[in-house]
């Protein structure tokens, strides 16, 4: 079957039309994901979504978490953006992580969490310090809660500390980083596949 991917923009910035340097980056990962066979359907702005703090997948009206957390969980594989904040991931991305911890409790009759099968990546932008810290905090939380992480997972920028040159701003995408989005999309592509045809036996 086909692989389908979609992406989370954690940005702050809530309004999708104001320009975000973590879509450039989503957009050079779903540029090689394309090129493996991978379809990104789409990318979901987070903070323009009301997603409730709590560890439950449904914290009563009005919270968009459920009908995010059933579309996550209709892909293959997950591409996790967002940007580096004071030498960390952002709040949006830790509201996100903090609610797949219901994921601890929601297993099936073999004890697998709703994302057991399914691939993760990170695709991190920013102008400080920060990519390898932001991005080991994904990688741990993500797989406590069932998600598989592959070979070379995270594709990042960090522009000069201080600077005033967002990923965005770039007149090309670096060399380094459209080889790492490559090796990120074809070791996710390939992991999500082993994984549709060889579910883990929990």
């Amino acid at each position: 079957m086909a692989l389908k991917a979609l992406a989370l923009n954690c940005t702050l910035k809530a309004d999708a039309s104001e320009e975000s340097s973590t879509d450039a980056m989503i957009a050079v990962l779903a540029k090689a994901f394309g090129e493996k066979g991978v379809t990104v359907s789409e990318t979901v702005r987070v903070a323009a979504l009301d997603i409730r703090p709590g560890v439950t997948s449904n914290e009563g009206d009005g919270d968009d978490w459920p009908e995010l957390r059933t579309k996550i969980l209709s892909h293959d594989i997950l591409i996790f953006g967002g940007p580096i904040w004071m030498g960390q991931i952002s709040s949006v991305a830790k509201r996100v992580l903090e609610r797949m911890d219901a994921f601890l409790s929601e297993t099936d009759d073999q004890g697998r969490m709703p994302s057991y099968g399914k691939v993760a990546v990170a695709a991190i932008v920013g102008n400080e310090d920060g990519a390898h810290f932001s991005s080991a905090q994904l990688f741990q939380a993500m797989n406590d809660v069932g998600w598989t992480i592959p070979a070379v997972a995270a594709c990042y920028w960090v522009g000069e500390a201080m600077g005033s040159t967002d990923f965005k701003d770039l007149d090309k995408t670096p060399e380094m980083v459209m080889k790492t989005a490559g090796m990120v999309a074809g070791n996710a592509a390939h992991l999500a596949g082993l994984l549709q045809s060889s579910p883990y036996p929990g």
